[in-house]
C-alpha cells in the first residue's frame, strides 16, 4: 500500500472518530456558551443581566463547516425555482432556540443555494418541514414567487406526499382511513394527540404493503389528505399502532427499537411554479432503513409492493 494511501486510511479514520464527537459537542457548547459573556446594565437604579447569544451563534456557525460533513443531503432535481431533496433521517429542517446541531436550512446556506426569504429569517426556503426523524421528499423554494406558487398548492391539495412506515402491529385491513381533529396532548406536551373539535381537521389514509417474515410487523404506505404535525404518528396511536423506532408515540416501553423511525416520505407532487406541470420525484430510503427491510422482510414481495405507481393507483381508487 503506497504511503498516500496510509495517509488517507489513517485520515478516514480520524475522522470517522472525530467528528460524531465534534457534532454532539455542539449542543453542549451551545448551550455553555449562552452563559459566558453577559452585558449588565444599569437603567433608573435596577441591574438588568442581558445574555449575549453571539457566542453561541459564533460556536455553532464556525463548526458548521465541519458538522455539514456527517450528513450530506442528496438533491433530486435542481432549476432556477425549485429544490427537490431527499432529507436523512436526524436533521432538523430549521433553526430555534432549543435546536443546537446544524439544520437543513443551514445546510442550503453553507452551500450558497438561493432561497427564498419570504418566511422569515430561520425559514428561507422552507415551504413545508418533515420531523427530525424522517426522511424523504422535500421541494425547497428559491424565489419568492415560487414560495408563494408551492404554498398556495399545500392549500388547495395539489401537492402532496406518499409516505412508508414500518408498523406494529399490523394493520387490520387493506385500506384503514382516520379522520381525526389533532391538538397537542394535554399529558405531554412533546406529544400532539386525537382530540375534539377544538384540534385541527386532520385526515390520513393508510394502506397495508407486506407483513414482516413473523408477521409481527407490517410495511405500510401512508397518504395525507391535510398536513397537521406529526398526523401519521398521532393517527397510528389513535388505532393503538405506532411506528417502529418512534420512541415518543411508542405503546409502551418494550416497544422494538431502531436506530432511527421508520417513517419516510417516498414520494412528492406538485405542481411546477415555472412550467405550470405536474411532476413528481421519489426518494430512494436510506442504509438503516433498506437493512431493516431486508433482514425483516421478503425481499421479493417488498420490491414488489414498493412500486410508487401500484401505491398511488390504489390511494387513488380508494379516495
Amino acid at each position: 500500500m503506497s504511503d498516500s494511501l496510509v495517509l488517507a486510511s489513517i485520515m478516514i479514520a480520524a475522522l470517522v472518530i472525530l467528528l460524531p464527537l465534534l457534532f454532539h459537542l455542539t449542543k453542549y457548547l451551545g448551550v455553555q456558551s449562552d452563559n459566558v459573556r453577559k452585558n449588565e446594565v444599569v437603567e433608573g437604579g435596577i441591574r438588568h443581566v442581558h445574555k449575549d447569544s453571539t457566542e453561541s451563534f459564533n460556536i455553532k456557525f464556525f463548526l458548521i463547516g465541519i458538522i455539514f460533513l456527517i450528513f450530506d443531503v442528496e438533491i433530486l432535481f435542481e432549476d432556477d425555482d425549485v429544490l427537490v431533496i431527499n432529507k436523512p433521517s436526524g436533521v432538523t429542517v430549521h433553526p430555534a432556540p432549543s435546536v443546537k446541531e446544524a439544520t437543513l436550512v443551514e445546510w442550503l446556506k453553507h452551500k450558497n443555494i438561493r432561497l427564498s426569504t419570504i418566511s422569515g429569517e430561520e425559514r428561507h426556503g422552507i415551504v413545508h418541514r418533515l420531523d427530525k426523524g424522517t426522511s424523504g421528499t422535500m421541494v425547497i423554494a428559491k424565489n419568492n414567487e415560487a414560495h408563494e406558487f408551492l404554498s398556495a398548492q399545500l392549500q388547495n391539495k395539489s401537492m402532496g406526499r406518499y409516505y412508508i412506515a414500518v408498523v406494529n402491529p399490523p394493520l387490520k385491513d387493506e385500506i384503514t382511513t382516520i379522520e381525526e381533529y389533532i391538538g397537542r396532548s394535554s399529558h405531554n406536551r412533546l406529544k400532539m394527540a386525537c382530540t375534539d373539535a377544538k384540534g385541527k381537521y386532520a385526515k390520513t389514509m393508510f394502506k397495508q404493503l407486506a407483513l414482516s417474515k413473523d408477521e409481527k410487523n407490517q410495511l405500510i404506505a401512508c397518504k395525507l389528505f391535510t398536513g397537521r404535525t406529526h398526523q401519521i404518528r398521532v393517527h397510528l396511536e389513535n388505532i393503538s399502532r405506532h411506528i417502529i423506532g418512534d420512541h415518543i408515540y411508542a405503546i409502551n416501553s418494550k416497544s422494538e427499537k431502531s436506530e432511527r423511525i421508520l417513517l419516510h416520505a417516498l414520494t412528492i407532487y406538485f405542481i411546477h411554479p415555472r412550467t405550470k406541470q405536474e411532476v413528481s420525484f421519489i426518494a430512494s430510503i436510506d442504509k438503516t432503513m433498506q437493512e431493516y427491510l431486508d433482514k425483516k422482510f421478503n425481499k421479493e414481495v417488498v420490491n414488489e409492493v414498493m412500486d410508487t405507481s401500484n401505491i398511488l393507483h390504489s390511494f387513488n381508487t380508494n379516495s
